[in-house]
């Protein structure tokens, strides 16, 4: 009682001035501790990987798994992303035919060429039938396919085969996409992105970072209190280029960059969760392309997609082990690897159930938080 007395006493002896200042350091010192209780159900995870890795992809299925889903508003605003896409892929395909002098095979696909070539794909918002017809003739064309066989040797959606499937249905008046279109849709990630997701008790912050070489000098802000990162990992770019620079293996650089990550000093604590996606698209890469005709190492048998997966494992593992000596790097990373398909809603709910009840939740009591 005689506490409280005092510090009434004490507070009449206060000018207005000084009163105001107690009143909003109290609010202050309030403030931080509802904050330092919010904390200590938040997981803080950081997406990381190189262009075209799937980040992206997973987003959407956390936000389909764990979020609210989409709405059939925002589905229809990704409709003009598809046409468009759609106009890309086929652009792309036609104008590699002329790089590798590949001749077309069918008597009017020189002219329907052209038709999709004066596209400007950025003004495109739908689909004519016009467009349709002309889509569907090039894709029967034995020259656009040969084209679409060849595609490590340019840049092509990994979504192009899968649009061309379903071009009647997507140029439909009244078309809305589903949630399979939207997740197959590419738009490049710029500059950083977060999203929230509240999963039982934990709240999920994730963080997405631009892969392209020219974003990552923004991801050193990212970096701060991550519990954990999440490092995606292309398993069909083994035979691929860089968008940035042709001359340079794709997997070659997403190794170096993974490297570059868990050693970094910003994630001694954080735990680091692999995800080697795309498993879709390596089963059907790898039996048209040698997986030794690029990493000589691989000594597994042809065609043999769970003996390449392995393989690929093992050498982003091995980026765990190797120890820069001038550095002195000793401390062994745990990193944690999954096989995901960032385009099958099933997978990603079966993968991340698993990390969130094992990986996640071992960080959070290594950082104190539980």
């Amino acid at each position: 009682m005689g506490c409280c007395w005092c510090c009434r006493a004490c507070e009449c002896l206060l000018t207005d001035e000084e009163k105001g200042h107690a009143a909003i350091n109290k609010e202050i010192n309030k403030i931080l501790k509802e904050q330092k209780k919010k904390e200590k159900n938040e997981i803080k995870l950081l997406l990381l990987g190189t262009g075209e890795s799937g980040k992206t992809t997973f987003i959407k299925q956390m936000r389909i798994i764990h979020g609210a889903g989409y709405s059939e508003e925002e589905l229809r605003a990704f409709a003009k992303l598809v046409h468009q896409n759609i106009f890309t892929s086929m652009q792309a395909m036609l104008r590699a035919m002329h790089t590798l002098k590949i001749p077309f095979g069918l008597p009017d696909s020189q002219k329907n060429s052209r038709l999709v070539l004066e596209v400007d794909t950025l003004q495109v918002t739908r689909l004519d039938q016009q467009h349709v017809a002309v889509m569907k003739s090039l894709w029967s064309d034995p020259g656009v396919r040969q084209s679409y066989s060849r595609r490590r040797e340019y840049q092509l959606l990994d979504s192009t085969s899968y649009y061309m499937a379903n071009l009647e249905r997507i140029a439909a008046v009244d078309y809305i996409p589903t949630e399979q279109d939207v997740l197959r849709v590419r738009v490049p990630t710029t500059g950083i992105n977060e999203y929230a997701f509240t999963i039982n008790t934990i709240f999920l912050r994730i963080v997405d970072v631009g892969g392209q070489k020219s974003e990552r000098k923004k991801w050193i802000h990212c970096f701060e209190n991550v519990t954990s990162l999440i490092f995606l990992a292309s398993l069909s770019e083994y035979d691929q280029v860089l968008e940035e620079n042709e001359s340079d293996n794709r997997m070659e650089e997403s190794k170096a960059l993974f490297y570059t990550t868990i050693h970094s000093r910003w994630f001694i604590k954080s735990s680091v969760i692999l995800f080697l996606n795309k498993v879709d698209i390596l089963g059907e890469k790898i039996l048209t392309s040698d997986l030794a005709d690029y990493f000589p190492q691989f000594k597994g048998r042809k065609q043999d997609a769970a003996a390449a997966m392995e393989f690929i494992m093992h050498l982003y593992l091995a980026e765990v082990e190797r120890k820069e000596k001038d550095k002195g790097k000793h401390d062994k990373k745990t990193v944690y690897p999954h096989f995901t398909c960032a385009t099958d809603t099933h997978n990603i709910r079966h993968v991340f159930s698993a990390i969130r009840d094992t990986v996640l939740l071992n960080s959070l009591k290594e950082f104190s938080l539980l």
